[in-house]
């Protein structure tokens, strides 16, 4: 049987995602378990979420491919609206999973 975060790990790597920022929390143990199996995509572990989107946001302003940033539930998602903010502004492809 095929896991939800098994398809989610698929689509970003048709999508080209390389790395993934972010810190690990309880409620996304399933999403890295699925990167830990990836062949395609490395997690980068941030010290807080809020760096985590601004990192991705600057890889999509580097690549042009879409940075990608993970956090947990409440408190973390919370912090990643600086970092959509800044690539909002700069039009950086950017995308947030929370």
């Amino acid at each position: 049987m095929i896991k939800g975060s098994d398809r989610v790990v698929a689509v970003l790597e048709r999508m080209g995602a390389a790395r993934i920022y972010g810190v690990p929390g309880e409620e996304i143990l399933d999403i890295m378990e699925s990167l830990r199996k990836s062949k395609k995509i490395k997690f980068v572990p941030t010290r807080t979420e809020w760096g985590a989107a601004l990192m991705a946001a600057t890889e999509g302003r580097l690549t042009g491919r879409p940075g990608v940033s993970l956090a947990t539930c409440g408190p973390g998602a919370l912090n990643f609206p600086n970092g959509a903010e800044y690539a909002h502004l700069g039009g950086f492809p950017l995308v947030m999973i929370a």
